[in-house]
């Protein structure tokens, strides 16, 4: 590979060659641009509109759009895009994913694809890792889109529907991740659809796509209301989980995170459960308590992942490390930690709506993305999202020395030589900046900076505006700051006066991350646009990387040195064993997001199909003719399931059909079943579909053509919304209990789209059986409303929401005289389009 790259360049360059000529393009435009007064800048604007309108293409429009928007950034930011940035922009524009050195500019090479896919009037979606970057590059590239004539909103955590709507109504929105997710279930979950907020999935550009589509894609988004049932077993499962034994009756796979029942453990459940065979589906719901206690009491370490605190389990970030204050772990596992742990456990949360970023951003019409580090990862990128990586050129070249890694024995020994190596750095007015994975870490270096008396600043990504404005300063003389991976994410860093000569910004890494890609994020904090600096990561074989996988050659080979505690050994195999552990965690990490994905696309068929029906009630669509196909689906398949064809049976079969149908739709005693038990299987079918859909004609000249119809609409919104709801948390279930089915040889992704299609189906025939039920059992005095069949108590990303009191409002009568003064009834007025 390596000499083909030689002879034809890597894939990159390649494609940065083929782009070269567009920018040509662009350039060429640039003097005409220049004599453009401000007003007839703006008016290129509404000319791009026309000409698309007109049937020119956005790729047609490229090169003079790029310009308008590049003269436009250079009046109102005082900086103009420099040749990679319009590189890096047509990438995005392509729908692909520009891999962009820190300091390059990313956040104003968006604005070139923003405003040229503007033009087309459906909107375009920037996607931030947070609100403060969403808020800061709304308001700063903003002035561009502004200045040309385009509206700009933001999506925050604090809006309320209407400051929503308008925001995603503007021709470029910028947002987070999490906000774009939730507002889209949260649509598809409104009971009118003025109440939604989001226009069509059009166009995304996702800034540190990295961090939204890869690292955050394990972690589905789950909209929950209040569940309903028992706490009791969580109590009996965690107690029989802890008379188990560890290696006899389960297993821990470190690697896999994973706590698994062997055989003997099997047989232990069936006995203290009293079931015949625990793997049975029936046995669903005790597989997933004991599958949640086992996780507790043997994955899940307090003051580790959580800590209890005032008799409630706070979850801790594993990223971070702090407290996550009213978060809960999903799906039961919170329950289990607090029956572990023998405080009072809550009642289950109920899935309402949930998907994976996955899935959601695999809906948009185009995406692309951009960010420091993408090409490690670009198998999953092209794999999952169809996306490929282009490495964009630097503006200047890239001058920072990478050093070596350095390898302790011991981690105490690791972190002494990193303080040494800071102060020194520190004596000499270098500006320092040390990266740990975990709060933990980033405090043991703090107090070992203390006694050495180095003044220095933490970091542990919780105040994202005021560790910007910190981070910002990282490289000015003297300073010293200590950040995990997240924090500060998205600011530059610029060198101080005087820095560049005393050697630009020194990273120091004080671990390897399991990814390398987070360890390249680190390391391009230093040396942007061509400024000086260095890097080097401090290693120790106890770090939880080379614990867990690193290689036992390596071990022994530092074994046979003898290394002391302060000794140290720097060595291209030593780099190389830690790249290979790297690697495989990535690959490992890889098949748990791509099986994770193969669970959720059974889930994300499924819920197109319920999205799609909602939106035709919504709508406000006739669906008249389905609910006529619901009344005879559901009668031919009662008659199917009731007649055995056995004749000694027949009349038995027959009461039990009518009783069943008597349930359902047919009056008492309407039926002779001597008449009806001379008919054929055929004539049976047609005879009481007869009926039935007289029943259904009646009722229409009861209500009114117009009134039935959205009853009908009202019936099957509800019934759907509850089905729905059951079967995500059913799904859930499945999908706990599924990995038992590698006993039987069985592909648990295989079995769950399996037993999942057929719950699906399951759950479509119980909607129309109790769409028809409903509709046949309404009453002229009692219509049915639109209503929420569950109300959302929070979200699993962030709980801080204001929960706003619900208000009651006084209900109108049908017989009422209509509020909007008309003088007539509510029911001939604006009832009749309630």
């Amino acid at each position: 590979m390596g000499v083909l790259n030689k002879i034809f360049g890597s894939y990159s360059e390649r494609q940065v060659k083929k782009i070269l000529p567009i920018v040509d393009k662009i350039e060429a435009f640039d003097s005409t641009m220049q004599g453009l007064s401000d007003d007839e800048l703006k008016a290129k604007t509404q000319e791009f509109k026309d000409r698309y309108a007109k049937g020119e293409t956005l790729d047609d429009l490229l090169p003079e759009a790029f310009a308008v928007c590049r003269e436009a950034a250079w009046r109102v930011l005082g900086t103009k895009h420099y040749r990679v940035q319009l590189i890096g922009g047509i990438v995005l524009h392509q729908g692909r994913i520009s891999e962009m050195r820190t300091g390059e500019g990313k956040t104003q090479t968006a604005i070139l694809p923003a405003y040229l896919n503007a033009v087309a009037g459906k909107g375009v979606h920037v996607v931030t890792v947070n609100d403060y970057l969403a808020n800061r590059d709304r308001d700063w590239m903003g002035k561009v889109y502004e200045f040309l004539g385009l509206s700009v909103g933001v999506i925050l955590h604090n809006l309320n529907n209407d400051q929503r709507r308008e925001a995603y109504n503007s021709d470029i929105t910028y947002g987070t991740n999490n906000e774009f997710g939730f507002d889209y279930l949260r649509d598809n979950m409104v009971i009118y659809k003025e109440e939604k907020v989001q226009r069509e999935l059009n166009f995304a550009i996702v800034d540190e796509v990295d961090s939204i589509l890869i690292d955050e894609a394990r972690t589905p988004l789950i909209i929950s209301g209040e569940g309903d049932k028992s706490t009791e077993l969580y109590r009996i499962a965690d107690m029989f989980v802890k008379t188990l034994l560890k290696e006899k009756d389960y297993t821990v796979d470190e690697k896999a995170g994973a706590v698994m029942l062997t055989d003997d453990g099997v047989h232990k459940a069936e006995k203290f459960f009293g079931l015949e065979n625990y793997t049975d589906a029936d046995n669903m719901e005790i597989q997933h308590h004991v599958v949640q206690a086992l996780k507790a009491n043997y994955n899940m370490k307090n003051d580790k992942d959580y800590i209890v605190k005032d008799g409630e389990i706070v979850i801790v970030d594993e990223f971070t490390g702090r407290l996550m204050e009213g978060r809960r772990y999903s799906d039961g596992l919170h329950q289990a930690i607090e029956a572990k742990e023998g405080v009072k456990v809550q009642k289950e949360s109920k899935t309402l709506a949930t998907i994976t970023f996955q899935n959601y951003f695999r809906m948009y019409t185009k995406l692309s993305g951009m960010t420091g580090t993408a090409l490690t990862e670009e198998t999953e990128f092209r794999e999952i999202y169809g996306l490929d990586v282009v490495v964009i050129p630097t503006n200047k070249p890239m001058i920072r020395i990478d050093q070596p890694d350095l390898v302790y024995k011991t981690e105490k020994g690791k972190f002494l030589a990193v303080v040494e190596e800071i102060a020194e750095t520190y004596a000499k007015g270098q500006p320092v900046l040390v990266g740990t994975v975990s709060i933990e870490k980033s405090e043991v270096v703090s107090m070992l900076l203390k006694k050495k008396g180095v003044p220095h600043q933490v970091l542990n990504a919780k105040y994202h505006d005021l560790e910007a404005e910190i981070i910002s300063h990282a490289g000015e003389k003297g300073m010293v700051t200590i950040a995990t991976n997240m924090a500060g994410r998205g600011t530059d860093i610029k060198l101080g006066e005087g820095v560049s000569e005393v050697g630009g910004l020194k990273i120091i890494g004080t671990e390897r991350h399991e990814s390398r890609r987070i360890d390249n994020q680190l390391r391009g904090r230093s040396g942007r646009q061509g400024d000086p600096g260095e890097s080097r990561f401090y290693v120790s074989l106890e770090d939880d990387l080379m614990r867990i996988f690193g290689s036992e050659r390596l071990q022994g080979m530092v074994e046979k040195l003898g290394l002391g505690d302060d000794e140290a050994i720097e060595s291209k195999m030593v780099t190389s064993a830690i790249e290979n552990a790297q690697k495989k965690v990535e690959g490992n990490n890889f098949d748990i997001r791509k099986t994770l994905l193969g669970y959720d696309d059974v889930m994300n068929t499924q819920r197109e199909i319920i999205y799609k029906q909602r939106s035709q009630v919504l709508e406000g669509e006739n669906i008249q003719q389905e609910i006529k196909e619901m009344i005879e689906n559901v009668v031919f398949s009662v008659v199917d399931s009731h007649i055995s064809g056995i004749d000694e049976e027949f009349e038995n079969d027959l009461e039990k059909l009518i009783a069943y149908l008597e349930d359902i739709y047919l009056p008492k005693d309407i039926i002779n079943l001597e008449e009806l038990a001379k008919l054929s299987n055929q004539e049976i079918k047609d005879n009481l579909l007869e009926i039935a859909m007289s029943i259904y004609n009646a009722k229409e000249e009861d209500f009114g053509s117009e009134q039935m119809r959205e009853i009908e609409r009202v019936i099957l919104l509800r019934v759907v919304d509850t089905k729905w709801m059951d079967h995500i948390d059913n799904m859930d279930h499945l999908k706990q209990g599924i990995g038992l089915r590698a006993y039987k040889q069985q592909d648990p992704v295989q079995a769950y789209q399996f037993e999942g299609s057929q719950m699906f189906d399951e759950m479509i025939y119980n909607i129309k059986i109790d769409t028809v039920k409903y509709l046949f059992h309404v009453q002229v005095e009692k219509t049915p409303e639109r209503e929420k069949v569950a109300v959302e108590t929070s979200t699993n990303q962030d709980d801080s929401l204001p929960k706003q009191p619900v208000k009651k409002e006084n209900k109108v009568g049908r017989n009422d005289a209509c509020p909007c003064g008309s003088g007539k009834k509510y029911k001939n007025c604006c009832g009749r389009m309630a």
